[in-house]
């Protein structure tokens, strides 16, 4: 009984309606705006970035966030580690899409239509110097083939091999379509931080959730 008065007080304010001839219940119409205004509210980036500090000191590494900017990927607030990452890179730095963790976090998560003709550049100088990313063979297929790993995982990773010294793991903070607003990155020399199972992978990706959009 109390749960047909509760459900007449919702159907009232519009929170829930009657759904066809069953008298089965859905939500109504200012559910609906209730939910679109709460996903207005949701500040992504200046969250993110606030938390920042304390998540670089946490992880012990240099952490990086960046949003989509017209040159790509783009650094937008910089949080250095208690150990000393030496880089060219800073802030309003316009990351690589195939060669950095950052870029093949957004590729994996982002949509597809901003990225088109920055991927076909970088696809185009692939082809003339594969050695630019040694892990990425065939083109597009291999394109393909290493944001469905990344998707599977979770997270992008680059050694080495691209930054001399220098390792990092990316992962992208997602909205209520599951598409990356923000991609957060952890930068360092030590290569155990890439390794599966590293702390600073799980770290990072609690990291991300956390600042995501929570999904059902």
């Amino acid at each position: 009984s109390k749960a047909h008065r509760y459900l007449a007080s919702f159907v009232q304010f519009g929170l829930v309606a009657h759904a066809g001839r069953g008298g089965d219940y859905d939500l109504g119409p200012a559910a609906v705006e209730l939910g679109l205004a709460a996903m207005a509210r949701h500040d992504f980036i200046n969250a993110t970035s606030d938390a920042l500090p304390g998540f670089a000191r946490a992880a012990g590494m240099t952490a990086l966030l960046s949003i989509w900017g017209n040159q790509g990927p783009t650094v937008v607030r910089w949080e250095r580690g208690p150990t000393p990452t030496v880089t060219s890179f800073g802030l309003g730095t316009a990351m690589p899409l195939l060669t950095s963790a950052t870029g093949r976090a957004y590729l994996a998560y982002a949509p597809k239509a901003p990225a088109r003709d920055l991927l076909t550049r970088e696809l185009d100088r692939l082809r003339q110097n594969p050695a630019l990313a040694p892990d990425i063979q065939g083109g597009e297929r291999g394109v393909d083939a290493l944001l469905c790993d990344v998707r599977a995982k979770g997270f992008a990773v680059v050694d080495g091999a691209f930054i001399t010294g220098l390792v990092a793991v990316a992962a992208p903070i997602l909205d209520w379509q599951a598409e990356a607003q923000a991609v957060v990155t952890l930068v360092g020399p030590d290569p155990a931080a890439i390794s599966p199972g590293a702390v600073a992978i799980t770290q990072l990706l609690t990291f991300c959730k956390a600042h995501s959009m929570p999904r059902g």
